[in-house]
C-alpha cells in the first residue's frame, strides 16, 4: 500500500524513487486502500484454531469440566438399610492413555494401538471416602480407577497434546493429521456432529393439523422434558406426557396461584386482541366452576397418569407442574411466579403468531439449531454408566445387608468388580448406537469409521453434520439452502441422492461453541440495569418501550434502553471481560434481547468496522505477517469479533470494505468479511473459480474428491503437501471415437511415465486361537523333501518360519501364514501333541490372476487376548487401464475410453504432446467454465513460474486472477490469447484444421478401479439348499436372469431361450413322478426300478426333468400338510 498516494500532505521521501514514503499519523489511519492484505488472516485463523478444533475442544470441556460436574451431582451413594454405610466421590480426573499388562501399568501410543488393535483409552481414576462394617470406619482411597475412556487423538488426555513436529514423528503421527477422532479396537472412529433443535427456547409452530403450537424443550441435569401448548378450536391447551388429556391453559395458571382472569390477561399484554383470543378459554375455565388454586389442583389430580396401584394421585399435579412443566425455569421456595411470567410469554408469542403470520419460527433457521459434538454426546453415555454403576453397587449392597450373617463388605469393593463404563463406552463408540433409555435417547450411526483414501476424505468427515432424522421423508424444507447458512454452512458440500441437504459440512472458519459459566454473565446483565422480574407486577411487564431479556431460554428481567444495553454488553465482550462466544442479539419483532451462552453454536469470526471503516489496519497486518501477532491477539484487541446466527441479524457486514454498495449508507456498515472464500467449506475450498461452474458440478466434486486416492500422510511420502491427483495436459478434441460420453483417451507414454499410478495396499490378519490346557495352533515350517525342494508349490512365498517374507511376490493361491489347528481339542493331559493331531488351515492370498502383488510388511503382535496375531499388508502398484476413473476438479467424470501410442497422438508446435484427450462435448450443457479457466491459468502459470489462484469471488480482492490478465501473460509468452494451441495429426503429420483448446489442468483417479469390478463366469460354486449358482463377485457367482429380463423375453417369445436359461444353466433335476397320484417318488438303484411311495408301487412312475428350485419347494409344501399334485400329459 502505497500511503503517499492516499494522503496528500505526507511529505514525499528525497533520494531515490525506490525509498519508501516516510509514515505519518494520516497515512497510517487511512483505510486500507487493497484490502488483499486481510487474506493472512485466514492462515493464522486456521494455525491457532485447526479445522477440527471444535471437536476437540468439546471433548477437552467433557474430561476437564463436564465429567466432574456429573460427578459432583450424583456423589454420594448409600445403603438402603443402614445410611451410615457409605460412598463419598470427592474428586475425578482422567489419567494419561495407558494399558494394564501383568499388574504393571504401560502408557500406549496412538499407534501402537491402531497397529495392534486395541482401544486408545485412560483410566478414570477417582478419589473416593467410604465407611465398613457396623462401626462405620471411614477410609480413603487416593486415584482409584473406575474403568476406561476412550481418548480422542490430540485432547488434553492425549500422549500428541502440544508436541513438534520430531516428537510427533517419534511417535509415527503424521504433523498433518487433524486428531479429532478415536482409536476403538484398532480403528479410527469419528463421532459425527448431531444437529438438533436448541433446546429452552420457545418455538412457535404449526402443527400436522393444522394447529398454532408453542413447544419448549427443556433439558436440564435432572430433569428432560417437552412442554406443549397448542390452540385448538379457539382454546388454548396444554399438552403434557403426564396428563391423561389436554388441560385447559388457564386452570394451569390458576393452579400456579395466578387466580384472577385479570392478572391473566395482565401478564399476556393489556391488547384488546390478545382479550378477544383468551376470551373462549377463560370461560371454559368459569363453566368447569374452577375459581381457586385448590379447585384447579382437584382438576388436574383427576387427569395424571395412573401410574401403578396404590399410588396417591392427591398433590402430584403440583409435583408435576414444579418439576416437569417448563423443566428449567426454577421453582424457589414454591414460588412459581417465573413459571407463570414464562407461560404468559409463551401465550404472548402464540398469540402474535396467530395475529401475524410473520412471527412464526423457522425450524430450518440454523439459529435455532444446536450442534451437538462430540463432548456432549460422550458426555450423556457417561453419565448414564456412572449412575448404572451406582445403582447396581447399591443393589448389591442391599442383597448383601439382608442376608442373615454376611461380611461386612464396603462399596469400593463393589464399584471395582464391574466394567460397566469401559465396555459400556467403548461399545457404544465402536457400533454407533447410542441407546441411553435414561434420557430417551435411541440414535443408530453416531460414529462412522474415519475414511482414509486422501488427507481431504478424513478432514471433510471430521466436519460433516448428520440430521436428527430420517432421510425417507420426502421434505423439501430442511433440504433447501438457507440464507442463514451463509459463512455457517457449506453450500456445496451435501450428498447427492436421499440425504441431499441434511447432511451437511461446516464452512472453513466456524467455530461450535462450547457452554460457559452462567453465574457471573446474570449478574452483570443485572448490573447493567436489567430490572428482576419478581419485583414487578403483570402490568409492567410488557410496558411499550421496555424489552425482555432472555438468557439462555430464561426470562432474566426487562430493561428500558435495549440498545445501550446491547451495545454495552458488546463492548464488554470486544475487551474480553465476558467470554468471547457470548451473543448478544436484540429482536425488535419480540420486543426481546436474547443473550446466549449456551453450547453448539455456530459462529464466525468477523472485522469490526467503525462507521464502514474497518478496524484492522496495515500495520496490524504487518505484525501478523512478521509473526508479533497471533489470531487471538486481534480478538484480544477488538478488531476481530465472533458473530453466531442471531446477532448476524443485527449486523450490517460488507463484503469489501473498498466497494460502496448502492443503496447501503457506508456508516451504516458494521462488520467486514475477513474472506468470501470462507463461505465454502474445506472440501468445497479446493475446487478452482468455483463462481464460474454450474451450481450442481460443484456439489458433484465434492463427493468425488473424497473418493480420489492420494497421499494420506507424511509418513508416506517427503515432506510435500499431501494432494490427491496430477496436472496432466490436455487436449480438448474429439479423436478415435473412443471418447463418448466422457470417456478419455490417454496416452500411452505417459503412462509409462507414470502418470495415474498408484499402489493398493490391502491387510490380511491371521489370528493363532488358543484352547486351553495349553494347546493352540501352530506355525510351521514349509514342508520339503530330501533334496529340499518345497512338496507343495504353492508354499514358495513362504519363509522358514512359516510367514511370507518381506518383499516376496505372492500369486493368487499362495499360502501366506501355514498354520496348523489340533484335531481334538479336549484331550487327556499329559500327552503331548505329535505332528499326526494337527490339520493344515493354511491362510491362502486369492487374488487376480496375471498380477504381481508383493508382500510389503508383515508384523507380529498379541491382541487384548494374548493370542498370536499375524498381519501382512501385500500391495500392488496398479498402471491406469481401459475402464478405470478420472475426473477433474469440476464433476466432470470419465472413465478411460482408450490407451494410444504416443506417436499417433496430436502434437503442438512446440513439440508438447498431449496426456489425455478429452471430448469437447463434455463442456456446453454442462457449463463449467471454472475447468477452462484452470486450464488457461495453469498455462500461464507454467509458462511464467508463478502460483495463479482461483479463489471463490476472488477477483475484486486479486485472491482469483481475472481472464484478462490470463491472456496477457500467455500472449507475452507466444501463446495464443485463448489458449488454443496450433496442432499436427500424429497419424497423417498434417496441420489440423481447427485450433485445439490445450493445457494442464489437475486431475484426479478415483478408487473405483475395473480390476476391483471385473467379474464373469461360466461354471463355478452352487448353494447347497437350492443347487443355484451363488451370487456376488466375492463368491465368483453367477449372472442373475430375473424377473425382468424373463418379461422381455416372454415378449420376444423366444421360449427356447428361456428354458435353457431358468433349467438347463441353472439348476436342472431328474424327478420320478408318479401318473397316479402326481407325487413325486424315488429311483431305486439296486433294484433298477423306479418306486412311488404313496401307491406303494412302481408301475405308473415318469421321468420328468424340472429346476431343483422347484422340486424343493413341493417338498415344504408337503412339509406343510399343502399337497402339491403333478398332472402330467406325453410329451
Amino acid at each position: 500500500m502505497p500511503p503517499a498516494t492516499s494522503a496528500p500532505d505526507a511529505p514525499v521521501a528525497d533520494g531515490d524513487a525506490e525509498a519508501p514514503p516516510v509514515p505519518t499519523y494520516r497515512s497510517l489511519a487511512a483505510p486500507v486502500s487493497n484490502p488483499v492484505d486481510k487474506f493472512a488472516l485466514l492462515p493464522a485463523f486456521l494455525k491457532v484454531r485447526g479445522l477440527v478444533k471444535e471437536h476437540i475442544d468439546s471433548f477437552n470441556y467433557f474430561i476437564t469440566k463436564g465429567i466432574k460436574n456429573i460427578v459432583r451431582a450424583n456423589n454420594r451413594i448409600e445403603a438402603r438399610s443402614d445410611p451410615g454405610i457409605y460412598l463419598e466421590y470427592k474428586n475425578i480426573y482422567i489419567g494419561e492413555p495407558s494399558v494394564q499388562v501383568d499388574f504393571r501399568v504401560e502408557t500406549i501410543t496412538p499407534h501402537f494401538c491402531r497397529l495392534t488393535d486395541r482401544t486408545y483409552s485412560a483410566p478414570v481414576i477417582v478419589d473416593v471416602e467410604y465407611t465398613v462394617g457396623k462401626t462405620h470406619a471411614k477410609h480413603r482411597k487416593p486415584s482409584f480407577t473406575i474403568g476406561y475412556m476412550p481418548i480422542m487423538l490430540r485432547s488434553y488426555a492425549c500422549v500428541l497434546n502440544g508436541k513438534d513436529e520430531a516428537e510427533l514423528a517419534r511417535y509415527g503421527e503424521c504433523p498433518l493429521d487433524p486428531g479429532g477422532y478415536f482409536i476403538v479396537k484398532g480403528t479410527e472412529k469419528v463421532i459425527l456432529i448431531q444437529e438438533q433443535l436448541s433446546k429452552n427456547r420457545i418455538i412457535i409452530d404449526t402443527d400436522n393439523k393444522g394447529r398454532v403450537t408453542a413447544s419448549v424443550t427443556s433439558s436440564t441435569h435432572e430433569v428432560k422434558s417437552k412442554t406443549v401448548i397448542c390452540m385448538d378450536k379457539e382454546k388454548i391447551y396444554l399438552h403434557l406426557n403426564q396428563f391423561t388429556k389436554p388441560i385447559p391453559i388457564i386452570v394451569v395458571m390458576k393452579a400456579m396461584g395466578i387466580e384472577t382472569d385479570q392478572e391473566v390477561v395482565q401478564m399476556v399484554g393489556r391488547d384488546p386482541r390478545y382479550g378477544d383470543l383468551l376470551y373462549l378459554s377463560i370461560q371454559e375455565c368459569a363453566t368447569e366452576r374452577i375459581y381457586t388454586q385448590q379447585q384447579a389442583l382437584q382438576y388436574m389430580d383427576d387427569k395424571v397418569t395412573y401410574a401403578g396401584a396404590g399410588n396417591i394421585k392427591d398433590g402430584r399435579s403440583k409435583l408435576i407442574l414444579r418439576d416437569v412443566f417448563v423443566a428449567h425455569v426454577p421453582v424457589n421456595n414454591g414460588n412459581f411466579q417465573p413459571k407463570c411470567i414464562y407461560t404468559a410469554v409463551m401465550l404472548r408469542r402464540m398469540l402474535d403468531a396467530i395475529l401475524n403470520s410473520d412471527t412464526f419460527d423457522d425450524k430450518d433457521y440454523v439459529g435455532n439449531k444446536r450442534l451437538e459434538l462430540s463432548g456432549q454426546l460422550v458426555s450423556l453415555l457417561f453419565e448414564d454408566l456412572f449412575k448404572t454403576m451406582n445403582t447396581y453397587a447399591v443393589d448389591r449392597m442391599n442383597k448383601n445387608s439382608d442376608m442373615a450373617r454376611s461380611s461386612p463388605l464396603d462399596f469400593s469393593q463393589l464399584i471395582m468388580q464391574q466394567d460397566v463404563i469401559t465396555s459400556g463406552l467403548e461399545r457404544a463408540i465402536s457400533t454407533g448406537n447410542w441407546d441411553i433409555k435414561r434420557f430417551k435417547m435411541h440414535r443408530k450411526g453416531v460414529s462412522q469409521v474415519l475414511s482414509r483414501l486422501s488427507y481431504m476424505a478424513s478432514l471433510g468427515y471430521m466436519t460433516r453434520i448428520t440430521p436428527q432424522f430420517e432421510k425417507t421423508r420426502k421434505t423439501s424444507g430442511p433440504r433447501a439452502l438457507q440464507p442463514s447458512q451463509w459463512g455457517m454452512l457449506c453450500p456445496c458440500d451435501t450428498p447427492e441422492g436421499e440425504a441431499c441437504g441434511l447432511t451437511k459440512n461446516l464452512a472453513l472458519m466456524t467455530h461450535v461453541t462450547t457452554d460457559q459459566e452462567e453465574g457471573p454473565l446474570r449478574n452483570l446483565c443485572f448490573s447493567l440495569g436489567v430490572e428482576d422480574l419478581s419485583l414487578l407486577s403483570g402490568e409492567e411487564i410488557h410496558a411499550p418501550g421496555s424489552f425482555l431479556v432472555m438468557f439462555n431460554g430464561l426470562i432474566l428481567g426487562k430493561h428500558r434502553q435495549p440498545q445501550r444495553f446491547a451495545n454495552n454488553m458488546r463492548t464488554f465482550r470486544r475487551s474480553g471481560k465476558i467470554g468471547e462466544f457470548v451473543s448478544v442479539f436484540v429482536n425488535e419483532k419480540q420486543h426481546c434481547i436474547h443473550i446466549a451462552s449456551d453450547g453448539g453454536r455456530v459462529c464466525r469470526p468477523l472485522i469490526i468496522a467503525d462507521k464502514g471503516r474497518s478496524r484492522v489496519k496495515e500495520h496490524h497486518m504487518k505484525e501478523l505477517r512478521d509473526g508479533i501477532r497471533s489470531f487471538d491477539d486481534f480478538l484480544r484487541d477488538g478488531l476481530i469479533e465472533y458473530l453466531d446466527v442471531n446477532e448476524e441479524n443485527n449486523a450490517l457486514i460488507a463484503l469489501y470494505e473498498h466497494v460502496d454498495q448502492d443503496g447501503v449508507q457506508r456508516s451504516s456498515i458494521t462488520h467486514i468479511e475477513i474472506e468470501p472464500m470462507t463461505i465454502l467449506g474445506v472440501v468445497a475450498g479446493l475446487i478452482p473459480y468455483p463462481h464460474h461452474n454450474q451450481s450442481p458440478r460443484n456439489t458433484y466434486q465434492c463427493a468425488m474428491g473424497k473418493q480420489a486416492m492420494g497421499n494420506i500422510a507424511y509418513n508416506q511420502v517427503g515432506y510435500d503437501k499431501l494432494g490427491a491427483g496430477q496436472n496432466a495436459t490436455v487436449a480438448v478434441m474429439s479423436y478415435s471415437g473412443y471418447d463418448i460420453e466422457d470417456a478419455i483417451v490417454m496416452n500411452k507414454s505417459s503412462l509409462d511415465r507414470g502418470f495415474g499410478r498408484c499402489i493398493a495396499m490391502k491387510k490380511y490378519t491371521v489370528t493363532s486361537e488358543k484352547y486351553g490346557d495349553g494347546i493352540s495352533d501352530r506355525i510351521a515350517k514349509p514342508q520339503r523333501d530330501r533334496d529340499g525342494v518345497l512338496i507343495k508349490q504353492n508354499m514358495r512365498a513362504l519363509d522358514e518360519d512359516g510367514f511370507v517374507a518381506p518383499g516376496q511376490i505372492i500369486r493368487n493361491h499362495d499360502i501366506y501364514v501355514n498354520k496348523q489347528t489340533p484335531k481334538v481339542t479336549n484331550r487327556t493331559p499329559g500327552t503331548a501333541l505329535t505332528d499326526r493331531d494337527y490339520r493344515d488351515s493354511p491362510a491362502v492370498y486369492k487374488g487376480v490372476d496375471g498380477e504381481t502383488t508383493v508382500v510389503d510388511r508383515v508384523m507380529l503382535c498379541s491382541d487384548t487376548n494374548d493370542k498370536l496375531t499375524i498381519k501382512c499388508i501385500i500391495r500392488h502398484t496398479r498402471r491406469p487401464e481401459v475402464g478405470d476413473k478420472f475426473s477433474s476438479r469440476h464433476g466432470q467424470k470419465g472413465v478411460c475410453g482408450t490407451i494410444v501410442q504416443q506417436e499417433d497422438f496430436p502434437f503442438s508446435e512446440k513439440g508438447i504432446c498431449p496426456d489425455l484427450i478429452m471430448n469437447p462435448h463434455g463442456f456446453p450443457s454442462r457449463m463449467t467454465i471454472g475447468k477452462m479457466i484452470e486450464l488457461l491459468g495453469g498455462k500461464a502459470g507454467v509458462s511464467c513460474g508463478r502460483f495463479h489462484y482461483g479463489s471463490i469471488f476472488g477477483e475484486p480482492s486479486g485472491n482469483a486472477d481475472k481472464v484478462e490478465d490470463i491472456s496477457h501473460t500467455l500472449v507475452k509468452h507466444g501463446f495464443s490469447y485463448s489458449g488454443k494451441d496450433f496442432l499436427y495429426s500424429g497419424i497423417l503429420g498434417h496441420p489440423l484444421q481447427a485450433y485445439v483448446f490445450m493445457g494442464p489442468i489437475y486431475y484426479q483417479k478415483l478408487k473405483h478401479m475395473v480390476l476391483d469390478k471385473m467379474h464373469a463366469r461360466a461354471s463355478g460354486p452352487r448353494v447347497l439348499l437350492t443347487r443355484q449358482p451363488t451370487e456376488g463377485r466375492s463368491r465368483d457367482g453367477g449372472l442373475r436372469l430375473g424377473e425382468m429380463e424373463r418379461d422381455c423375453l416372454i415378449a420376444y417369445g423366444a421360449s427356447m431361450l428361456i428354458f435353457e436359461r431358468l433349467l438347463l444353466s441353472s439348476d436342472p433335476y431328474q424327478v420320478q413322478v408318479c401318473r397316479k397320484c402326481g407325487l413325486l417318488g424315488y429311483y431305486n438303484y439296486k433294484l433298477k426300478t423306479s418306486f412311488c411311495s404313496m401307491c406303494k408301487n412302481g408301475e405308473n412312475m415318469a421321468k420328468m426333468r424340472m429346476p431343483y428350485a422347484c422340486k424343493l419347494l413341493f417338498q415344504e409344501l408337503q412339509s406343510m400338510n399343502v399337497v402339491p399334485r403333478l398332472t402330467l400329459t406325453e410329451g
